[in-house]
């Protein structure tokens, strides 16, 4: 297959990597100079130094070229850029299918990413997300990982998954797309509370009822905007919370682990020079949990850490004190 994947930062990267050996793979960004210097020296300093990129990945930064003779779109920039990204291939008269893998809701519409995609791309229907528990500098190396690839048409879901799967990249078809975004998004905001807690040291058990507790909010929030519960104990739900949680080459569980030590939002985002897509997504979720009702609690907690200026003891302290509950 022809793949054009849209977005040369650490994800874009790894993917477009492991599937360079078996496909026809180009990689686009919006700066020629960076992919220059990538299609020099075969790699990526700026996101993944250690990995080695393969000699038949091609790189340009001409979008109309990228798109227009692709097999399959993989959009792979922060959920803060998909609107322009999409945007930009839209007045195309047809699109072959594409997937997205961001992982978040759009700063400011809470949107996610199907709903930026229908508003956008309204008339083309052969998309979806791929998601699940990956870090993309283990993908890029070949570490075996498991992806979900959630598409409302099936046929085509379980197409690509069997295409883009590999020796090392085992991808599995879904039906479920809200359910996929919203644990993808949801778990880099646990993905910062678990960083909180062991940077205060609290232990493996806070740590354990934390993630539990984490996967109770996503599960409530998901099903409440249309995903089925199943979904959140598979690959995209449970599999990538832990992933995120417990692994410390998680951006996010990093910001938690900083805020702990009292170090500033501010400094934090800018020395880890990678989005951390758990900040934005965790004032659009806790805007959209008051507008539907929906009970979040550690998701309340990060944001009051991270923008009311709440000392990290405080917050947690809150939460330990709430009224005692039923656990379902």
């Amino acid at each position: 297959m022809k793949l054009s994947v849209l977005g040369a930062g650490a994800w874009g990267t790894a993917l477009a990597a492991s599937w360079a050996p078996h496909h026809a793979v180009t990689l686009w960004a919006r700066n020629a100079a960076e992919l220059d210097a990538m299609r020099a020296r075969h790699v990526n300093a700026r996101y993944l130094p250690d990995c080695p990129l393969p000699d038949t990945l091609q790189f340009d930064a001409d979008l109309d070229a990228v798109a227009d003779h692709a097999d399959l779109v993989i959009v792979a920039v922060p959920s803060s850029g998909l609107r322009a990204t999409l945007a930009a291939l839209a007045p195309r008269p047809a699109l072959p299918p594409l997937l997205w893998v961001c992982k978040g809701f759009e700063p400011g519409s809470s949107k996610l990413p199907h709903q930026l995609v229908a508003e956008l791309l309204p008339e083309h229907n052969r998309t979806g997300v791929l998601s699940g528990p990956s870090f993309a500098q283990e993908v890029a190396q070949g570490y075996p990982t498991a992806l979900t690839l959630a598409s409302h048409d099936t046929v085509l879901a379980q197409h690509l998954a069997e295409a883009l799967s590999g020796h090392r990249l085992r991808i599995y078809a879904h039906d479920d797309v809200i359910g996929v975004e919203v644990g993808g998004a949801l778990k880099n905001v646990m993905a910062i509370a678990a960083g909180i807690c062991d940077g205060l040291r609290f232990g493996h058990n806070a740590r354990a009822a934390l993630i539990t507790r984490g996967l109770a909010e996503m599960t409530r929030l998901g099903v409440r905007l249309g995903g089925r519960l199943e979904t959140f104990m598979g690959l995209s739900g449970l599999g990538d919370l832990i992933l995120t949680t417990t692994g410390d080459l998680s951006r996010n569980r990093q910001v938690g682990l900083r805020l702990a030590r009292g170090q500033a939002l501010d400094r934090i985002l800018a020395e880890l020079g990678h989005v951390a897509e758990g900040v934005t997504t965790a004032r659009e979720v806790a805007a959209l949990a008051d507008k539907l009702g929906v009970d979040m609690p550690i998701t309340r907690a990060v944001c009051q850490i991270l923008f009311e200026n709440l000392p990290a003891a405080q917050a947690v302290d809150a939460l330990l004190n709430r009224e005692i509950k039923a656990e379902f």
